[in-house]
């Protein structure tokens, strides 16, 4: 079993659709029952740091993150990418595997 993390952007065209609490809990319910979630956030403002150089704000980009567990990047996108209220208004979802270091 893999693990890989879901990377939702703020781009989606149904803004309220993707930020619906409603939505959410219910895709979370989802993921919890098939028992692949591994937990997630919604991304607040930060800061860029580099030595040597002053902060930054952080791009507005990401809204929030989900981490999964799932066969295959394949098996992934099938099975965990419906119903993300992101995805669903539209929106980016990028989804990356976290490997094994």
């Amino acid at each position: 079993m893999n693990d890989y993390i879901l990377f939702m952007h703020h781009d989606a065209a149904g803004t309220d659709a993707a930020s619906d609490a409603g939505l959410w809990a219910r895709y979370l319910a989802r993921l919890r029952g098939t028992g692949l979630f591994d937990g997630g956030s919604a991304i607040g403002p930060g800061e860029r740091l580099r030595k040597g150089t002053p902060g930054r704000p952080c791009d507005d980009d990401l809204s929030g993150f989900v981490r999964v567990h799932a066969e295959s990047l394949s098996a992934a996108k099938e099975l965990l990418l419906p119903g993300n209220p992101v995805y669903e208004a539209g929106g980016t979802v990028e989804l990356r595997e976290l490997p094994r270091s």
